[in-house]
């Protein structure tokens, strides 16, 4: 299993960056967070619509912290839908030092298009912040747990369309999984923030990994702009569909 490319230089790039002072503490009993939306449509030659929405908060309270993550995407082509995906995941950790952590996650995905109904899973485990200043963030984080997805086999229309007119759902599959997560945040700029997040799911049956990259250039002090590319990689899809599911982002972000 390699890691994607960006992330590797993310890393490397790091230890050159990560030399600094402590940050500053996170306020205590408050949710912190942002969140972001963006919206895209085509006509003429070629019509289309789409959106996205995610939403990112966490509260801290002493060594525990409290996450949550919930995400949409739509999509139309030509009057058809061609994308929907929706999820929604939270972690609760719990620091035993100023580096070292314990966790526990839940995570839901809900896919039209990926050829699974859903994958949902728990895990738990140790993470480990590499680095932790208020310019540069690295934290890696280890686990185990138990997953559980339904497959289905999408059946295209005939004529080309793209456009899916049955759906053949599977028997749903679990399993043990072993998880790698990877936090990364580089502040290049008084304005500019790049991030990278990659999560890895694998068990016997199927790998899922996900790796999404941005960069956030601040318009005021709660308003940026985000430019993001997302992949999520199914090693073993149901017959029909895709292994790489990729997707490029333009969004407003509203920091609390």
């Amino acid at each position: 299993m390699k890691l994607p490319v960006a992330l590797l230089a993310l890393i490397g790039f790091a230890p050159v960056v990560g030399f600094c002072d402590d940050p500053a503490p996170p306020p205590q009993d408050v949710w912190t967070g942002k969140g972001q939306a963006g919206y895209t449509s085509s006509q003429g030659n070629s019509e289309g619509k789409s959106a996205n929405v995610a939403l990112d908060a966490a509260i801290v309270d002493g060594p525990w912290q409290h996450s949550v993550h919930l995400a949409g995407l739509y999509g139309e082509s030509a009057g058809t839908v061609s994308a929907e995906r929706w999820e929604v995941a939270g972690q609760t950790n719990y620091d035993l030092t100023t580096q070292l952590y314990t966790f526990g996650g839940l995570r839901y995905q809900h896919d039209m298009f990926s050829g699974f109904e859903y994958q949902a899973s728990v895990t738990a485990g140790m993470g480990y912040k590499f680095f932790n200043s208020d310019a540069t963030k690295l934290d890696v984080q280890v686990g185990a747990g138990y997953k559980t997805f339904r497959p289905e086999i999408l059946v295209d229309d005939p004529d080309g369309s793209g456009r899916v007119i049955a759906r053949d759902v599977q028997p749903t599959e679990s399993g043990t999984i072993g998880t790698v997560g990877v936090n990364f945040a580089q502040v290049l700029t008084k304005t500019t923030t790049l991030t990278d997040k990659m999560l890895v799911e694998s068990g016997s049956d199927d790998t899922l990994i996900t790796n999404t990259l941005a960069i956030a250039v601040k318009v005021s002090t709660k308003l940026a702009l985000s430019v993001g590319y997302n992949v999520q990689d199914n090693t073993s899809p149901p017959v029909g569909a895709k292994h790489v599911d990729t997707l490029e982002t333009l969004n407003l972000v509203y920091a609390f």
